[in-house]
C-alpha cells in the first residue's frame, strides 16, 4: 500500500520562495506504513510479524494523541494563525483521517487474512465466542465471573441524562439492544473490557493435544454481555476507543515552580479533548451517530476555550478489536523459532575487561553500538566511578531512563560517598514527564543536586555525562557522549552510538555546557569543537553545507551523508535543494520523517535517501561531510526538525580517532548497500524496496552485528 502526498499550500520560506515539501505528519504515517509492511512480510517470522503490528498500534495512538489533536486546536484558531502557518490544519486532519482509514483496512487484512490463518498453521487458534467447546465455554464463564465482572462497568446510555465519559485508550463494547418488556425500540449501552486490569488473551483448556487455543478479551465480555443486561434482547455489540489530546499547555513564562505545574498537568491529560473515535467499522450509522452525540454532551459545560469536541474528521473506523499495542504481549507458547534468532549483545571488552576503567579512556577514545554492543561498558563506566575515591565530580543529563536504572543508582550511591553529583533532569520529555518527576525527587532525597529546565519551550536533549577525577594534584576530565538516552531498557532495540572520551578539549565545552545548564548563564567562550543547540548548531551545519556547494560550483568533489531519525526543517531543507543543484552528491538514511522530495529533475536529482525497518529502531544520527578530503564526521542527539534545531539543547560531537571513524564509515556503508529492510524515500511517498541491483542479500543490522562480531576478533577494538 501506498500513500499519496496531500494537495497543501506550499509553505514559504523567508524569502517568499517556495519548496517542494511534504507534511511532516503525511510523512510520518508513511512511516508507519512502513512499519505495517514488515507485518505483512511473509519473510519476517510469525510473532515478529504480530509485533510490528502492535508498533503501528502504538505509533498511531501517540500521534493521534499529539499530532492530530493539535491541528484540531489550530483549526479552532484564527485565520491569522493559519495563514502564518502556511497550511490548512482541517486539509491536514482531513488527509490523516483518509490515509488513515485506509491503513486501517490494511492492519484488519493483515491479522484476519494473514496472521491468524499463519497461527492456525501452528496450532495457534484465535477462538471467538461461537467457536468454544462445551469445557471452555465453563472456562470463560468462570474467568468471567471470577476475575472480570468487578471491571467491566456496564453502563446504559441514556441521552441528555447521564454524562458517558470514556477513558483514554481504553477499550468499551457498545451495545445495541432492545427492551425485552417494552416496545422494541433500540437502546444502548457500553461496557468496559478490561484490559488495563487483566491480559488482552487467555489461554483456554485446549481442544485437542498439542493445539493452543486462545480468546481474545473483548469475546469474553462478548460471550457474557447478556448476563449485564437481564432485560434485554442483545442484538449486536461493536467495540469503541476513544483517543484523547495528551498535549500539556504551559504557561511562557512560569511563575511556578515547573514541576507542580506539570504534576497539575499531568491530572488533566487523561480528561483532555477526544482526539479519535475509533468504532468496529460494521456499526450502524444511526449508532455512530447516538453515541458521538452522547460523547459530546461530556464537553457542554467546558469553558475551556481550546476545548473541541467530536466531529466526522474524527471518526476512524477499524476492525473488531482495537488497541492492537497488546499485541506486543501475544503468547508465542515457547515457540521460539518463530522469532528472530536471537542476537547475543557483543562485550566491549576494551572496557568491560578494563582494570582501570579511566585509565583505559585515556589511553584512547572508545566507541560502542548498541544493542551490537552490549550496554555493560555504559553502566560500568558509572559503577565505577561512583565508587572510585579520586572522583570529585559527576555530572549527567537525564531524558528518558530505565525504569530500574542502575545508572541512577550509582550515582545516587556516587552522592552518598560524598560527591558531587549534578543531574539536569528534563521534564517535560512527553509521557516521561511523570517519571522524569519521581526520578528527580528520588534522586534529591539521595543528595544529588537535581536541576530542571524551567523553560516551557526550550527542552534537553543532549545526551552527555562528564567526570572530574584528581590523582597526584592532576585533574582529568572524562566524558560520554551518546545519540540515544542512557537507558538501559532501549539500549537492547535502538542501535545508538557512545563515544567515551579523555579529550580534554571536548570536555571543557562539555563543562561549559552544563554550567549553562545549571546556572542559566549563557557560556562567554564560544564552542568550537561541539556543535550545542541554542549556540551553533544550526549556524555550523548551515556552513558545512554551503562549504560543500562551494567545492561543487568549483568543480571539485563534494559529497554529503546524513542519517538522522526525521528531517523537516525548511531552511535546512532547502540548503540541501541548493546543494544538490550545485552538484553536491547527498546519501540520506532518514528512519522516519523525511520533509525532503529527493529525485526531482533540476531540484534534488543528486540527492537519494533511504530507510530502514528492521528487528532494531534506528536511532543514531551521523552527519559526514567530505570538506575537500579533510572529512569531518559528527555524532549527534539532533534531528533536522525545528524543535530540535531551534527548541532544544542537542549536541553534534566530532569523531577524531581515524579507527573510530573508519568503523563509522563502514557501518553507514553497510546500510546504504541494504537491499533487504531498506526502502526508498521518494515525493510519491511509494516505500518501494531498495534493491540496489546487488545479486546478493544485504540486509544491514545483521551485516553490521557480524562486522562488530569481526571487529572483536581481530582486535581492531
Amino acid at each position: 500500500m501506498t500513500t499519496s502526498n496531500i494537495n497543501l499550500p506550499k509553505e514559504s520560506l523567508a524569502n517568499d520562495e517556495t519548496v517542494p515539501y511534504i507534511h511532516r505528519d503525511i510523512s510520518w504515517l508513511s512511516f508507519n506504513d512502513r512499519v505495517l509492511q514488515e507485518a505483512k512480510n511473509p519473510a519476517v517470522p510469525l510473532f515478529e510479524r504480530i509485533k510490528f503490528l502492535a508498533i503501528y498500534s502504538s505509533n498511531l495512538e501517540e500521534f493521534f494523541r499529539v499530532r492530530v489533536a493539535s491541528h484540531r486546536r489550530l483549526m479552532k484558531a484564527d485565520k491569522g494563525t493559519k495563514k502564518e502557518l502556511g497550511f490548512s490544519p482541517k486539509a491536514i486532519v482531513k488527509e490523516v483521517q483518509r490515509i488513515v482509514n485506509k491503513q486501517q483496512e490494511e492492519v484488519s487484512k493483515v491479522f484476519e487474512k494473514q496472521l491468524v490463518p499463519e497461527l492456525r498453521k501452528h496450532n495457534v487458534f484465535i477462538l471467538r465466542r461461537l467457536e468454544l467447546n462445551p469445557e471452555q465455554k465453563i472456562d470463560v464463564e468462570e474467568y468471567f465471573k471470577n476475575y472480570m465482572l468487578p471491571y467491566v462497568q456496564p453502563v446504559l446510555i441514556v441521552k441528555g441524562k447521564i454524562r458517558l465519559f470514556l477513558n483514554n485508550a481504553a477499550l468499551y463494547l457498545a451495545v445495541w439492544m432492545t427492551s425485552k418488556s417494552a416496545p422494541a425500540t433500540d437502546e444502548y449501552a457500553i461496557v468496559k473490557i478490561p484490559s488495563d486490569h487483566l491480559p488482552r488473551f487467555h489461554e483456554l483448556p485446549p481442544s485437542a493435544p498439542g493445539r493452543h487455543d486462545v480468546i481474545i478479551l473483548d469475546d469474553i465480555v462478548r460471550y457474557n454481555i447478556e448476563k449485564m443486561f437481564p432485560g434485554y434482547r442483545i442484538k449486536d455489540t461493536f467495540s469503541i476507543k476513544l483517543t484523547r489530546d495528551a498535549e500539556m499547555l504551559l504557561d511562557e513564562e512560569l511563575t511556578i515552580d515547573i514541576t507542580h505545574k506539570l504534576r497539575e498537568s499531568l491530572d488533566k491529560r487523561h480528561v483532555g479533548s477526544p482526539s479519535r473515535f475509533v468504532f468496529d467499522r460494521e456499526m450502524p450509522q444511526a449508532m455512530l451517530q447516538f453515541l458521538t452525540e452522547v460523547i459530546n454532551e461530556e464537553r457542554e459545560d467546558d469553558d475551556d476555550e481550546e476545548d473541541y469536541k467530536l466531529d466526522k474528521y474524527s471518526l476512524l473506523r477499524e476492525g473488531r478489536y482495537h488497541n492492537n499495542s497488546d499485541f506486543f504481549r501475544f503468547p508465542d507458547f515457547g515457540m521460539t523459532y518463530l522469532r528472530n534468532p536471537p542476537l547475543l549483545p557483543i562485550p566491549y571488552r576494551p572496557l568491560e575487561d578494563a582494570e582501570d576503567f579511566c585509565k583505559a579512556i585515556e589511553e584512547r577514545d572508545h566507541l560502542i553500538y548498541p544493542p551490537y554492543h552490549s550496554y555493560q561498558s555504559v553502566i560500568r563506566f558509572f559503577e565505577a566511578v561512583a565508587d572510585d575515591p579520586k572522583v570529585t565530580h559527576i555530572k549527567l543529563t537525564h531524558y528518558r531512563v530505565a525504569r530500574n536504572s542502575r545508572i541512577m543508582q550509582s550515582l545516587m550511591r556516587a552522592a552518598k560517598s560524598g560527591k558531587q553529583v549534578s543531574v539536569i533532569v528534563e521534564v517535560k520529555a512527553r509521557f516521561d514527564e511523570e517519571a522524569n518527576l519521581n526520578w528527580g525527587e528520588k534522586l534529591e532525597r539521595e543528595g544529588v543536586v537535581v536541576h530542571y529546565i524551567k523553560d516551557p519551550v526550550l527542552k534537553l536533549h543532549a545526551k552527555l555525562a562528564l567526570v572530574r577525577r584528581t590523582e597526584d594534584k592532576k585533574t582529568q576530565f572524562y566524558t560520554y557522549l551518546g545519540t540515544g538516552n542512557f537507558n538501559e531498557d532501549t539500549a537492547k532495540v535502538y542501535t545508538d552510538f557512545g563515544l567515551f572520551t579523555a579529550d580534554q578539549n571536548i570536555a571543557q565545552e562539555v563543562a561549559r555546557l552544563f554550567s549553562f545548564l545549571e546556572s542559566g548563564n549563557r557560556p562567554t567562550q564560544p564552542f568550537e569543537h561541539l556543535l550545542v543547540g541554542q549556540f551553533n548548531l544550526r549556524s555550523e551545519l548551515e556552513r558545512l553545507i554551503a562549504f560543500e556547494t562551494a567545492e561543487a560550483k568549483a568543480g571539485r568533489p563534494a559529497h554529503i551523508i546524513l542519517k538522522m531519525n526525521s528531517i523537516q526543517d525548511l531552511g535546512m531543507i532547502q540548503k540541501l535543494y541548493k546543494a544538490s543543484q550545485a552538484g553536491v552528491t547527498i546519501q540520506l538514511i532518514i528512519r522516519g520523517i523525511c520533509c525532503l522530495m529527493p529525485g526531482i529533475k533540476g531540484l534534488s536529482e543528486r540527492i537519494e535517501a533511504i530507510s530502514i525497518v528492521d528487528r532494531f529502531l534506528e536511532h543514531a544520527r551521523v552527519f559526514i561531510f567530505h570538506h575537500a578530503g579533510a572529512e569531518l564526521m559528527y555524532l549527534s542527539s539532533a534531528d533536522w526538525m525545528v524543535r530540535n534545531l531551534n527548541h532544544r539543547v542537542e549536541t553534534a560531537f566530532p569523531i577524531y580517532d581515524e579507527t573510530i571513524k573508519s568503523d563509522i564509515k563502514d557501518f553507514i556503508q553497510i546500510q546504504l548497500n541494504d537491499n533487504v529492510k531498506a526502502r526508498i524515500l521518494d515525493k510519491d511517498l511509494s516505500n518501494a524496496y531498495h534493491t540496489n541491483g546487488s545479486d546478493i542479500a544485504i540486509r544491514s543490522q545483521l551485516e553490521t552485528y557480524y562486522y562488530v562480531k569481526r571487529l572483536v576478533q581481530n582486535s581492531k577494538q
